[in-house]
């Protein structure tokens, strides 16, 4: 069985990811770690609700015979989209967790999958907190941000999990860690307009991300002004601002350009199937087409700024 995972995890390292595995009773524990935060307080009622409370932490269905859950992290490189507008080439930035999310980890679990039956066992999609099974699998490490930095990927990775039916022999669970360098370096606290990030806890205000604003339908607070959006969702101010993602801030991804008149039409939310084709299927090749309305907002929220915000 040691053999079989070894030649596992040298499967993966293969692909240039990088990979645990823990044994299948720390689903306990994942689910211990998101109860005791919300029953302390230290997570706000609705983040808790909106982003955290559809999380299952029940063997799979599909798979009642797991024995252990596999978590991987991928190096993703930001995306870069541009976007002509009153005459300016604007590019803007999308981060890592949102690139091509669907068709990289389908594409990773499809990896693992084949892998995993060829040697006789077989892998269920789990619904679980990546980030927090990351962390205590030892794959990862806290930044002061709450966001997981894997060696040789910084943050700018995504995080595919996956239960199995092969044994775990070795246990690397640990209770979670912060990164070293977090203990002296305040940058994203510095850099974080909203003030999500303070020196009082460690744990993130995630009510008072940038992110979970500007993934959310409803309208955005007062209190944030217009001018701290710079990605088209979510927000890379903590990442970028962070030392140890310092070789890979000029990595990016090119994806997709936007003449003016395609600009115009997202600035007045036209809907997706309303659009020319050519258009919507570069939008639908953004593979991000489910947050269309969200990005239409952002977008112009971003353009009405004056000077344009972009990413150089």
């Amino acid at each position: 069985m040691i053999l079989e995972v070894n030649r596992l995890f040298n499967m993966i390292k293969g692909h240039g990811w990088a990979g645990r595995m823990v044994p299948i009773d720390h689903l306990v524990d994942l689910q211990e770690a998101i109860r005791s935060n919300y029953t302390l307080g230290l997570i706000h009622e609705a983040f808790y609700h909106e982003q955290l409370a559809s999380f299952c932490f029940d063997l799979p269905s599909d798979l009642p015979t797991a024995q252990s859950i596999i978590i991987v992290a991928v190096p993703t490189p930001p995306m870069r989209v541009v976007f002509h507008w009153r005459g300016k080439r604007v590019p803007v930035i999308i981060p890592p967790t949102y690139v091509s999310y669907t068709p990289r980890t389908e594409n990773v679990q499809a990896v693992l999958e084949e892998w995993l039956q060829f040697e006789g066992y077989h892998l269920a999609k789990p619904q679980l907190p990546l980030k927090t099974l990351a962390v205590g699998s030892g794959l990862a490490d806290y930044g002061r941000n709450n966001i997981c930095y894997v060696p040789g990927m910084g943050s700018y990775l995504q995080l595919i999990g996956a239960f199995s039916d092969i044994s775990c022999d070795g246990d690397s669970w640990r209770e979670p860690k912060a990164l070293d360098r977090c203990q002296s370096c305040t940058a994203c606290l510095r850099l974080c307009p909203t003030g999500a990030i303070t020196n009082n806890r460690f744990l993130l205000h995630a009510e008072r991300c940038l992110t979970y604003h500007n993934e959310a339908a409803a309208d955005f607070p007062s209190w944030i002004d217009p001018a701290w959006h710079h990605c088209l969702i979510g927000c890379l101010r903590c990442q970028a601002a962070c030392p140890e993602n310092k070789a890979l801030l000029n990595w990016f991804e090119d994806r997709a350009e936007f003449s003016e008149p395609e600009t115009s039409w997202f600035v007045q939310s036209v809907p997706i199937d309303l659009l020319p084709e050519k258009t919507a299927t570069k939008i639908k090749g953004l593979q991000i087409n489910e947050d269309y309305r969200l990005l239409c907002r952002n977008l112009s929220i971003m353009l009405a700024q004056e000077p344009v915000p972009h990413w150089k």
